[in-house]
């Protein structure tokens, strides 16, 4: 594990220090190079919390993540360099489930002149860290917030352009439980309940827009509009992962007939058959 393979892998250049300037560098490098995925839970892969296999995946082998790896492997990096890190577990969605919810996502604290949120693993729209206080902020094409909770968590919500429900994760600020963490790492690759078992999820910022496939349907989404394609072929898939996301993985053709199954379950008969939506 090479902390300067890790910055090539996220095209970062120049020195590196544990100060401001370097943390809001390395998040939004982290963000434009390294797509969220979860390619290896519908292949059947195991993903572990092991942060020598994260590094190899992520850094090793050009692979993206999802937030226990890309956040692990942000913990590493950020540790190296010599910034005072914690891990944190959270909730995606409590607002909805309740506490059934926490350690479905690991988050990160790091300490400088405040304490700062850090998260690249939450899909991309967090594109530099965001101090720990109650605020809002533009991050373009997301509106962001953070806001503490009458029993001492804090909730973390983003909202994209044409969405009217806000997508968010509760924490609390302490160390992360370790125990709970390895339990829903293997829940959420296991269990039919699990959101990523039956879907493909890829995600990626870029500049201003956030590019995310779900299935079969790519999405550019901008601050003043949301651009839709229907995939048609694996060989698309294959080729949108490759040219979009920066993700050469072919083996990923053998999940077109389970991906399309699940596509006509959800949208048989509504606009989301069509080829191509603006």
């Amino acid at each position: 594990m090479e902390l300067s393979a890790y910055l090539h892998r996220i095209r970062f250049s120049g020195d590196v220090r544990p100060d401001l300037a370097t943390l809001r560098a390395i998040h939004r490098a982290h963000q434009y190079a390294i797509p969220f995925e979860n390619l290896d839970v519908l292949l059947r892969r195991p993903v572990v919390l092991d942060p020598a296999a994260n590094y190899n995946k992520i850094v090793g082998h050009q692979r993206g993540g999802w937030c226990y790896e890309m956040n692990g492997v942000m913990e590493w990096a950020l540790k190296q360099i010599g910034f005072e890190v914690m891990r944190m577990s959270a909730g995606v969605m409590r607002v909805r489930a309740g506490d059934a919810q926490l350690g479905n996502h690991l988050c990160l604290l790091v300490c400088l002149d405040q304490r700062y949120l850090v998260d690249v693993g939450f899909g991309g729209s967090l594109a530099e860290p965001l101090p720990l206080k109650a605020s809002e902020r533009e991050d373009r094409p997301y509106r962001l917030s953070l806001s503490e909770l009458d029993d001492s968590y804090w909730r973390f919500a983003e909202i994209a352009c044409g969405d009217g429900d806000a997508f968010s994760f509760d924490f609390r600020v302490g160390p992360a439980d370790e125990a709970l963490l390895a339990l829903k790492c293997r829940f959420l690759q296991n269990d039919p309940d699990s959101p990523f078992i039956n879907n493909l999820v890829v995600q990626r910022r870029t500049a201003d827009t956030h590019l995310s496939l779900r299935g079969r349907v790519l999405k550019a989404i901008h601050a003043t509009r949301v651009d839709k394609k229907l995939l048609n072929t694996a060989d698309e898939l294959v080729a949108t992962l490759r040219d979009s996301f920066d993700l050469d993985t072919p083996e990923a053709a053998t999940l077109w007939p389970s991906i399309c199954a699940r596509h006509e379950a959800l949208f048989a008969g509504t606009s989301e058959q069509v080829t191509e939506l603006q």
